[in-house]
């Protein structure tokens, strides 16, 4: 993997409040006051008490008010609590008080940048997005000469930012994570692997790995280890000569580009063939080439590098036209985004295609020398993972933007009761608010006063976390007063899936208040209700239903009770899809909005008692957050949705160290650094903290 590391050392000097100041002989008392309110502002900060650290902060300035460190904590702890624009204010004070060309006032300047973008931008995709190469996973290590692979075919991204890489030329499968660092390698059963080609997995984690020279497909279990075959050479029904590219479809059939055969086969999960398409018949001339194939909405999408065209049929085999037939070079992968767009490997170029318009829009290209990309997916951080087969390497591809803006780094929290053993909780971002998942040891630097950190420790990733903590906000309007049954089952549900604790259940009347919960002890069953508790919980006091319920207050409320919570974490609404007149009154819908993603929250909504479609607040909170908006009796039910809760993306990371810093008896004020590297982009920020006092 190609990266450029760039260290840059910062030296935070220790602000004018932070020593007793004497003038004439006189001890300066504003510059006293003034440091005590700023360390209590400080500590109140870190125990996620933000209100608490902004009256603090402003206390401070009463007696400092042109000190810029204050202000950048002041404008810290209104951007954690949603007030961005009066952040973006404090920030700008505090630019206006540091050096010029000083390494505080730059990343400052970024910071306000970035935020600045962020609640500008329009949420739609911006369709004129290009991407751009910004490394690679060779196949040989530049260091050491070792090969890791050889003859990538296809990329399997995971939800914790590592990939399987299918190597033909090694016949072998290598996971390696976002470094480029080979972690597992798989082989196959006794007899190997037979140059391996696609693979793809399944909801449950169940690979399907095909073997072109084997004429089969191996089922892989989640770890990828070898479970079964499906199919064997030859030309007869469900057999196979040189299997190439395969998918699934939304009911979990397996479809496999039968390439010797020039056809289609269709297995059952089970690997029960079913059928075969693709032949000639009236209308369709049969195929060439077959290669890249997809399934999305009831369609089988099929690309033929020959012909240079994409046709279409359905789950049973029926010819259904021509999909895409100008524009193309020589289509390998077809792989459907979430989005429900076509992302296609051609030749070296990556493209994507709109389903419903069939208009191409070419997204990058590998500039290699050698280039015949066979596959392109996107990971789990937003970039492109293209297979250069012919390069023998896996191209990374990522926004232009992003590059240019790099990463957004904020520490979250530092942890100082144990010092000199300093814990720090920070987020990595990108400059859409996407979480970087897959870090490690190896992406960040720790310092002080521009001095490595001693005894550096990278503890947790929360991405790794199993589970997630949900805090429920019950909408107590004269709407829902009708649907308490509604209610009951709605919690029940949200109960019964729990992918972690319940935290809180907080009722939206006209004040909000938590109801009182009787979490089991039962170690299969903690943060449960038990049925007593839930059935009167999900009833609430018939008093709180009113016209003027306050969602704001609520939703803050809930909020508010995740912040010492899992790092993966939700707030799921249970409504009836309408909000008051008053649902805005004290905070905005864009200060809830930066509230939880500014804390990391994700926002679900679940609606009851009507049919009619959700407001569009509701809808745009769910959106933004990475949530989702659902019926509480859908045929699916929501069981599945919260449960995936603990399945989100979370950026969010763990480190500790030692400190090396004098505590002039816990009244100093200690600065740390820290700088994260990604291949061609990095990010850095800078905080400080209060130890205990002596």
């Amino acid at each position: 993997m190609r990266r450029s590391f760039i260290l840059i050392f910062l030296s935070v000097p220790v602000c004018l409040l932070c020593a007793q100041t004497v003038l004439s002989g006189n001890t300066d008392l504003d510059g006293v006051y003034a440091r005590e309110e700023f360390r209590i502002g400080v500590q109140a900060y870190n125990r996620f008490a933000f209100n608490e650290s902004i009256l603090s902060f402003e206390r401070a300035l009463s007696f400092r008010p042109d000190e810029a460190l204050i202000h950048e904590w002041l404008g810290r702890a209104y951007y954690r609590s949603g007030m961005e624009g009066i952040a973006l204010a404090q920030w700008q004070a505090a630019a206006a008080g540091y050096s010029a060309g000083s390494q505080e006032i730059l990343l400052l300047n970024s910071r306000i940048e970035t935020v600045r973008n962020r609640r500008s931008m329009v949420p739609i995709l911006n369709d004129m997005v290009r991407y751009v190469e910004s490394g690679s996973y060779p196949g040989t290590s530049l260091t050491n000469n070792i090969t890791l692979f050889s003859q990538p075919t296809t990329v399997v991204p995971l939800e914790d930012g590592s990939l399987w890489v299918v190597a033909y030329g090694s016949n072998e499968i290598v996971r390696l994570d976002l470094n480029g660092i080979a972690r597992q390698r798989s082989r196959g059963p006794l007899n190997g692997f037979d140059r391996p080609y696609d693979m793809i997995r399944a909801p449950d984690g169940t690979l399907y790995l095909s073997e072109y020279r084997g004429s089969r497909v191996s089922v892989l279990n989640s770890e990828g280890v070898w479970q079964r075959y499906i199919g064997n050479r030859g030309r007869g029904d469900g057999q196979l000569i040189g299997p190439q590219n395969i998918c699934l479809d939304e009911q979990g059939y397996l479809y496999v580009v039968d390439y010797g055969n020039k056809r289609i086969n269709k297995y059952a999960p089970d690997g029960t063939f079913i059928l075969s398409f693709g032949q000639k018949i009236d209308g369709f001339s049969g195929f060439i080439s077959p290669t890249g194939i997809a399934a999305h909405d009831g369609q089988v999408y099929v690309a033929d590098s020959v012909s240079r065209q994409i046709v279409l049929f359905d789950p049973n085999g029926l010819y259904r036209g021509v999909f895409i037939r100008e524009g193309l070079v020589g289509p390998e992968s077809l792989h459907f985004l979430s989005d429900g767009r076509l992302l296609v490997a051609d030749m070296n170029r990556i493209i994507l295609i709109e389903p419903r318009s069939a208009v191409i829009r070419e997204l990058g290209r590998v500039g290699s020398n050698r280039v015949r990309l066979t596959g392109a997916t996107m990971d789990r951080n937003g970039s492109i993972l293209a297979s250069n087969f012919a390069g023998d390497e896996v191209s990374i591809l990522t926004r232009l933007e992003d590059m240019a803006s790099g990463l957004f780094v904020q520490i979250d929290r530092v942890v100082s009761h144990d010092f000199p053993q300093i814990t720090l909780e920070l987020s990595v971002q990108d400059r859409l608010r996407r979480p970087i998942v897959g870090l490690d040891f190896h992406n960040f630097f720790l310092s002080e006063k521009g001095q490595p950190v001693a005894e550096f420790e990278f503890l947790s990733a929360g991405n790794q976390a199993q589970q997630a903590d949900i805090s429920v906000l019950v909408e107590r309007s004269n709407k829902t007063v009708l649907l308490t049954e509604d209610l009951s089952a709605a919690l029940r549900d949200i109960n019964a899936h729990l992918p972690g604790t319940l935290v809180s259940v907080v009722s939206a009347g006209a004040q909000p208040y938590k109801e009182q919960l009787d979490n089991l002890s039962v170690p299969e069953q903690v943060g449960q209700l038990s049925l007593a508790n839930l059935r009167s919980v999900a009833r609430g006091d018939t008093a709180s239903y009113t016209a003027r319920w306050r969602f704001d207050l609520g939703l803050r409320l809930a909020a508010s009770d995740l912040m010492n919570a899992s790092k993966k974490r939700a707030v799921v609404f249970v409504s009836s899809g309408a909000l008051g007149e008053l649902s805005f009154e004290q905070y905005s819908l864009s200060e809830l909005l930066a509230y939880m993603v500014n804390n990391n929250i994700v926002f679900y909504t679940v609606i009851i008692g009507t049919t009619n479609p959700p407001s569009e607040e509701l809808r745009y909170l769910c959106t933004q957050t990475g949530g989702s908006v659902m019926h509480l009796y859908r045929s699916e039910g929501i069981g599945a949705v919260i449960s995936s809760i603990a399945e989100q993306a979370s950026g969010s990371y763990t480190l500790s160290y030692r400190s090396l810093l004098p505590t002039d008896f816990g009244r100093a004020y200690l600065p740390v650094e820290v700088e994260v590297y990604l291949m061609e982009r990095s990010g850095r920020d800078h905080t400080g903290y209060f130890p205990p006092l002596e």
